[in-house]
């Protein structure tokens, strides 16, 4: 059946030979054309069709683990020995640009100067809008063809440009469609029907191997974001709850593959998009900036290119996209400042990528990852891996903010029961003539704390606006409320002192935080002292540019338990809550013991009312 086929398709051609003067003169039969035509089929097509298999294999087996700009380079490479061609060149359409962008080249020296070239108008548009291949024998001679410069300089004369399509594999990518243009040095090349099939064939072939990478990053991006969820979940089984700490630590190695990092930090953006707070870092020790921090970003240029994502582009030291900010050369980058240009180079950090994190079309928050590494760009699985790992990291945050204000309800809801409790036996026992002004006194604290318990639970959704809030007063009134709790709770003997309280500290601060934190330290100052009792005394005063709090209790613990519950390595939530807002309202705690008295110092910065613009 074969060589009944073969026999027709050759007859045409046998005859045309039997035309042909110098075939006519050979004295040759039509049956020795035949089975001439047979030989050359059995040797030379063979030989052919040997070879073309070869190098489609070739271009399959190129590792899909490389980057897609090395893939393709690695199959025009490929192309351009195959075909006897000079050089190579990839383009890939741009929708939103409506440009074809340079994507790799082989031996082709116009890459390195022109990154894109329109859409319209030139010839790589024209095979991508067409689908069909396009052939220039002569390109000086080209009208569509605009850089002849380039080409003239590298003795290229002609040039087959073939169109490269690979499918979509998920509902937000688009289908991908390109152009592979082989330039050849022959002028007034003649492109045989044969050539440009073959050159096609190729072409699909390396959509194929890009759309096999495609499938494997799926898979890779799947399995990963599996292990991130499959561990937050097992940690949130836990009765502890999720500690933004526990959670670096866990999923960092996760994406270790990815980038080799010496330090990542979880950044919010508030309301006014003008600054920008460190939430969170990892590790927590040793980085350039202390969690609390606020920036603005009018100063920082780097962090005004990752929220308002401009000017988008490749650049000699950095890549802007809507995906990442990457600070490919961070010695050099103008965007960054030079105290973080000494971080780098102090910590060998060699590139930073930062990945913006949107929340309803609005970036609220973005994570950055300072690189061990060079990088000169991101592919989109690694990008989509690192903003899934940063998504994960804010719902981490609110996860354990909304643990924490649980754990917060517990102060004020403790003393809402005991001033109810307090105000209810009073008028029971008819004495609201006799005690109206405390009645009064307790019923105002009672609806100050029941304000308190709204404030705690909207916090979950926004901490409100910052105020100059007296640091001392503030003291106080917490002060008043644990007393009652302390009563309530009939803890024992308990002398509760006020010490050397200097009026007029102000601080700036949104005033649930500062409540919380006295709220947590009175707390444990009461449960550190023992059955057999104690005391507890609070003092404020001015140390140069600070306010100091200081809490003091009955009871000492050892240097190393202060270690633990400084560096949040104890179980209780309460202390590590505290320590989190003081750095959040940019100052620190302290804490000593010695002669049975332990003592917690709250340092906050000191303002100064009217100072502030």
């Amino acid at each position: 059946m074969e060589e009944r086929r073969f026999l027709e398709r050759a007859a045409g051609l046998i005859s045309s030979l039997m035309k042909n003067p110098s075939i006519k003169g050979s004295g040759l039969s039509r049956g020795e054309l035949g089975e001439l035509v047979r030989e050359v089929r059995n040797q030379v097509v063979y030989d052919e069709v040997d070879r073309l298999v070869d190098e489609v294999e070739s271009i399959i087996e190129i590792n899909p683990n490389l980057s897609e700009m090395e893939i393709l380079e690695g199959a025009a490479k490929h192309i351009v020995e195959y075909l006897g061609a000079a050089a190579a060149s990839i383009r890939i359409f741009d929708p939103q640009k409506k440009e074809m962008v340079s994507f790799g080249s082989y031996h082709y020296d116009g890459e390195k100067r022109r990154q894109s070239i329109p859409f319209e108008d030139s010839i790589a548009g024209e095979v991508v809008r067409r689908g069909k291949s396009y052939l220039v024998p002569n390109i000086m001679k080209e009208d569509k063809y605009q850089n002849k410069g380039i080409v003239r300089k590298m003795g290229i004369r002609s040039m087959l440009a073939v169109p490269m399509n690979i499918p979509r594999f998920t509902v937000r990518d688009l289908d991908i469609k390109g152009v592979i243009q082989i330039y050849y040095e022959e002028e007034d090349r003649k492109f045989t029907p044969l050539e440009r099939k073959v050159a096609e064939v190729l072409a699909r072939r390396v959509a194929y191997v890009i759309a096999r990478k495609r499938i494997l990053s799926l898979q890779r991006l799947n399995e990963t974001k599996e292990k991130i969820v499959e561990k937050i979940y097992l940690k949130l089984g836990k009765r502890e709850g999720i500690r933004l700490r526990d959670f670096f630590r866990l999923i960092v190695p996760e994406i270790a593959g990815l980038v080799r990092i010496q330090s990542c930090s979880l950044f919010s953006v508030r309301g006014n998009r003008r600054e920008v707070v460190l939430e969170a870092g990892y590790p927590e020790e040793h980085g350039y900036h202390e969690v609390g921090k606020v920036f603005d970003i009018r100063d920082e240029l780097y962090f005004d290119a990752v929220i308002n994502q401009q000017p988008l582009g490749e650049y000699e030291h950095e890549v802007i996209t809507p995906s990442y900010l990457l600070i490919k050369n961070p010695s050099k980058s103008q965007l960054i400042t030079e105290g973080l240009r000494h971080f780098t180079q102090l910590h060998n950090i060699h590139s930073i990528l930062y990945i913006p994190l949107e929340v309803d079309d609005l970036i609220t928050h973005f994570i950055a990852f300072d690189c061990l590494d060079p990088h000169r760009r991101f592919e989109d699985e690694e990008v989509e891996i690192l903003s899934f790992f940063g998504k994960e990291v804010m719902k981490a945050v609110r996860l354990e903010k909304l643990h924490d204000i649980l754990h917060d309800f517990r102060n004020p809801a403790i003393a809402t029961a005991g001033f109810a409790k307090r105000v209810k036996r009073a008028l029971e026992g008819g004495e609201f003539e006799k005690k109206k002004g405390a009645i009064e006194r307790d019923l105002d604290i009672l609806m100050r704390e029941t304000s308190r318990m709204q404030e705690l639970a909207f916090e979950i959704y926004g901490e409100g606006k910052e105020e100059l809030r007296d640091i001392t007063g503030e003291l106080v009134e917490r002060f008043e409320v644990n007393e009652v709790a302390v009563a309530e709770q009939q803890l024992g003997k308990i002398n509760l002192v006020r010490e050397n309280l200097q009026p007029d500290l102000f601080v700036l601060c949104y005033p649930l935080h500062l409540g919380r934190i006295f709220d947590n330290l009175l707390s444990n100052a009461t449960n550190a002292i023992s059955k057999e009792g104690g005391e507890i005394v609070i003092k404020s005063l001015r140390r140069r540019n600070s306010a100091v709090v200081e809490i003091m209790n009955t009871g000492e613990i050892s240097r190393e338990e202060i270690a633990r519950l400084l560096g949040g390595e104890t179980g209780g939530r309460g202390l590590r809550i505290t320590n989190r807002l003081v750095q959040l309202m940019g100052g620190r705690l302290e804490i000593e013991s010695r002669n049975n008295r332990t003592t917690s110092r709250v340092i906050l910065p000191l303002k100064v009312p009217g100072t502030l613009g």
